[in-house]
Formats: C-alpha cells, structure tokens, sequence
C-alpha cells in the first residue's frame, strides 16, 4: 500500500500541485492581456459612439439619447459641411469678393465612420460580450446655462464578463478607491467634461 502511495499517488499529488502554482501565477498575466484585447475594442466603439454624438449635436443643438436615434442619424441623417474659398486674411481677395463660404448637405453614412468594418449595427454592443453600452443624454443648467451632456459607459462587470471573478472584484475595487468609475466612460452627465474618456 505503501509503494502504490508512493509511485502512483504521490506524483498525481505533486502534479495536481504544480498545476495549480503555474495557473495561479499565470491567471493575472492572462486577465491582463484579455483585459487590454477587451479594452482596445470598447475604447474604439466608444470613440464611434463620441463622433456621432458630437455631429448629432451639432445638427440639432442636443444629444443623442439612444442607440435607436443615433443609428437612424447615421442612416438617414444629413450634416451640413462648411467649405471656405479663399483666406479672410488676404484683404484684396476679400475687398474684390473672391473669399466666401459655401456650405452643403451631406448624407452621415458617407461623411463619418467610413473605415474598413464599420457596421452601424454593432455600434451599440459591447465587443466580445452580447449586451449593450448604457447610454444616456440630458441638458443641464450650468452658471444658468442649459448644457448638452451625454455619456456613454460599460462597467468592468459587463465588459470582462466570464473572466476571473476575483480579479474583476479587485479592479473594481481599486477604480472605488480612487473614486473613478469602474469601466469604461466616455462623456459625463454629471459635468462637461468636453465628452472625454476615461481612459484617455
């Protein structure tokens, strides 16, 4: 019984052991580079989401404040693009009337977002992961002003769903710490914040 321990249970002990130490040391270096692939896919869908919001905005003086509308914008939306002939700095071309402005509609799907892989559909999904960004509009009165704001955001909790529940708990943890939102944000409806991410 001795010898069976020895040649056949203990090496099983001692494998299952060394398992267990190379996954524990390598499971936060795996969450990270996971974490950073995740991130980099959020960020630039956020960076979408941002574009069409500031060009919806300048169209109709507020933002978006649903993924229905600024898909429709994108779809059916007009922005007026503004084009100067001439320098306002040269005084002869003003004086003779060769500086002027035209400005002309131009359909949203063919001014922005025209890169390589650019599906309106997806721009509301979180990638990787199946549900949608929250996002949210308001107008806020600030110094008496009424000011558009928006904000778009994801938490750890839905972006690096089915990694490491510990290591997610801990990330939150430490954004709490330091009273910063725990994911990822662009824009604010608390303040302006001229629509920046949290990560920039």
């Amino acid at each position: 019984m001795k010898k069976i321990f020895t040649i056949v249970i203990l090496p099983l002990i001692i494998i299952a052991l060394g398992y267990l130490i190379v996954k524990s040391l390598t499971a936060p270096i795996n969450f990270k580079k996971e974490h950073k692939i995740r991130e980099t896919l959020a960020v630039e869908r956020l960076k979408d989401i941002r574009t069409l919001q500031t060009s919806y905005k300048t169209e109709f003086g507020k933002y978006a404040g649903s993924f229905d509308t600024l898909e429709n914008f994108y779809n059916n939306g007009y922005i007026t693009i503004v084009r100067q002939i001439g320098s306002f700095d040269d005084s002869l071309a003003v004086a003779q009337g060769r500086v002027f402005r035209d400005s002309m509609d131009m359909a949203v799907k063919d001014t922005l977002l025209k890169r390589p892989g650019f599906v309106i559909d997806s721009l509301r999904w979180v990638p990787l992961v199946g549900e949608e960004f929250e996002l949210r509009a308001t107008i806020k009165k600030v110094s008496g002003v009424d000011v558009p704001l928006f904000e778009a955001c994801t938490p750890f909790d839905v972006l690096l769903k089915g990694m490491d529940r510990q290591l997610i708990v801990n990330l939150n943890e430490e954004r709490k710490i330091t009273n910063r939102y725990p994911g990822l944000k662009v824009g604010s409806i608390d303040q302006p914040n001229n629509n920046a991410g949290n990560w920039e």
